[in-house]
């Protein structure tokens, strides 16, 4: 109980300043030289240089409906910790406004926004949560298509800077195309990359335990390999393949299961093959479950 007390405290601070630091990098820089963000961010961007509505109204309007998709699909503590983070970013957007650019030099504004965005939304990311739907939405789509997180994001915003050059300027499109990139780069640095795939091997006494909470509250299927210790003799290995938010998730699953456990996470480069794809039932990562939702794939012995 008090290891997860202690794990909301810290994110609930990481979540705060992370929205802080957004907050900041947009009102105090982004808005007053008209460089957009991506995202739903970035729409609420364009309506506010052409109608002066509030930002922080509109970003929290523009999130409601991704909310409720959220909170039908995605787990009870990441909708939580959204929930939390859009609050808190559209409440600081209202204090940060007041206080007006820090810089209006047309480099050093996309500069340095997009560098303090970026540790802002890698900070809140890193904290389970997130500050734009976008981000939620692509996660869903990554469990349904071979497309990336990031790719998914990428189209997206690729349509806003564009409806962005036609409004404003092609120049304030180039220079949010600055700025998403840096901001991409500092998510990256502050997160090890969202988008990426990690992949988890779990040593555990009780493997099934752990394989069926891990595709009842996440959907995946585990691969599941006999495994012998030197001195702790027989083991269960459970492999596999997630992305970076739902890494906390799959901590507490072996956490409540089996204190025991020895957990590795290591960063992906690439996957061949359909590797993280969601059926009706859930999402096939390259290891097979049958209909009772046990752990599949062909069993292999292991010295570890």
């Amino acid at each position: 109980m008090k290891e997860k007390i202690k794990d909301w405290i810290i994110s609930i601070i990481g979540l705060t300043v992370g929205a802080a630091l957004a907050a900041a990098a947009l009102e105090n820089f982004l808005i007053p030289v008209k460089v957009l963000d991506g995202g739903l961010n970035g729409i609420g961007m364009i309506i506010n240089f052409l109608t002066g509505a509030p930002l922080s109204i509109l970003v929290f309007v523009l999130n409601i409906p991704f909310f409720i998709i959220g909170f039908i699909q995605l787990g009870k503590e990441f909708i939580i910790k959204y929930g939390y983070g859009i609050i808190a970013f559209t409440l600081l957007l209202e204090q940060f406004k007041h206080m007006g650019g820090f810089t209006h030099d047309q480099l050093l504004a996309p500069i340095f926004g997009g560098v303090i965005l970026g540790i802002g939304v890698g900070m809140v990311i890193r904290s389970g949560g997130c500050i734009d739907g976008t981000e939620m939405i692509a996660i869903l789509i990554n469990k349904k298509t071979s497309l990336s997180v990031g790719q998914t994001i990428f189209c997206f915003n690729v349509v806003i800077y564009t409806v962005a050059g036609f409004l404003f300027g092609w120049d304030r499109t180039m220079y949010s195309l600055l700025t998403y990139f840096i901001t991409s780069r500092l998510i990256d640095i502050v997160e090890n990359g969202f988008s990426k795939a990690k992949s988890v091997m779990i040593i555990t006494n009780d493997g099934r335990k752990i394989a069926d909470e891990i595709y009842a509250r996440l959907g995946r299927t585990v691969t599941s390999i006999e495994g012998e210790g030197m001195i702790s003799g027989k083991k269960v290995v459970l492999y596999c393949v997630i992305t970076q938010l739902e890494l906390r998730e799959i901590k507490k699953i072996v956490r409540e299961a089996d204190e025991s456990a020895f957990v590795t996470v290591s960063d992906v480069s690439e996957i061949v093959g359909a590797h993280i794809k969601k059926n009706n039932m859930g999402i096939d990562d390259g290891s097979q479950v049958d209909g009772n939702n046990q752990t599949g794939g062909k069993a292999a012995k292991a010295q570890i």
